[in-house]
């Protein structure tokens, strides 16, 4: 079953998750990186088509395989396009050999306590039926620590494990999300805090349950070694966090067990008047940077 053969890559294989899955109110953000100023388009659907294009123009690139990359993270509207004649799901496993995932979340409420918890998300039951007739495996959701805020944290990972098993029970694997800030005042104390109530809250899934985690590369190096290594882990992945790939990769190869999940960490030098050739070997090398700071620790 593909299932199978999905999970065994996702618990096993070496190499790293590609997070594709910008948002619409980070779209305009991915795109300006890129290269394509706001005002080469008029409306949420020329946008959405364009950064589109550069996903497919990504996953069809050469060295994005199953050779070094895992799974990728999609958006919706990108779940519910085509690359090459085919849904993108269907693309990336069968032709790529690579796991697809589907952000969920709608985005994040408003500071309180210290974090941002994730805004309702309506429709989730249908939007994972949908997800799984589509070939998708797992999903993703986000939320965000900023302080170092005991009740605040249990919130918010509290949310995360709840959701978690709504998705579960689709027969979809969880990628749990709580993003410590980077620009925490105290960021190695809040990440201590997420440790404690993520331990907790692993101890309480039942044994037909498992998630993957994706968590900021922690100031303590290893901290979240243990969760590397809890039962019901499938696989702990980093996300850059607004460092850059060199930092993000030196601060990644000292956490053993922790491979990578990241976004801008991997295409912020892909730019859209690039030719085919130097569009390809910039991916290549950003791939393979992220590749070695997964599997070869130091």
């Amino acid at each position: 079953m593909a299932n199978e053969k999905m999970l065994a890559q996702v618990r096993e294989k070496q190499g790293f998750f590609a997070a594709l899955d910008q948002s619409g109110g980070s779209t305009p953000g991915a795109l300006k990186l890129y290269g394509i100023p706001e005002t080469a388009y008029s409306n949420d659907s020329e946008m959405f088509k364009l950064i589109h294009e550069m996903r497919v123009r990504i996953i069809t690139a050469p060295a994005f395989t199953g050779e070094k990359v895992i799974g990728a993270i999609l958006f919706e509207a990108t779940m519910d396009g085509q690359a090459q004649g085919k849904q993108v799901p269907a693309f990336l496993w069968e032709e790529r050999g690579v796991v697809p995932f589907l952000k969920v979340d709608k985005g994040l409420e408003t500071e309180a306590d210290g974090v941002q918890l994730m805004k309702p998300i309506p429709g989730l039951d249908t939007l994972l039926e949908r997800a799984t007739k589509l070939g998708i495996f797992g999903t993703k959701m986000r939320s965000v620590i900023n302080l170092n805020s005991a009740t605040g944290i249990a919130a918010i990972v509290k949310q995360q494990f709840e959701l978690g098993a709504q998705i579960n029970s689709h027969g979809l694997m969880p990628i749990l999300e709580p993003e410590v800030s980077i620009k925490s005042p105290d960021k190695s104390g809040a990440e201590a805090t997420l440790l404690a109530e993520l331990t907790k809250g692993l101890d309480a899934l039942p044994e037909s349950q498992s998630v993957m985690l994706k968590l900021t590369i922690p100031d303590v190096a290893d901290l979240y070694r243990p969760l590397t290594e809890h039962p019901r882990v499938a696989r702990v992945v980093a996300l850059s966090g607004g460092y850059s790939r060199t930092d993000a990769c030196e601060r990644l190869s000292l956490n053993h067990g922790m491979i990578a999940s990241f976004s801008r960490a991997l295409i912020n030098e892909l730019k859209a008047p690039m030719s085919d050739s130097e569009f390809d070997e910039t991916l290549a090398k950003a791939i393979d940077e992220i590749y070695q700071a997964s599997v070869k620790k130091a």
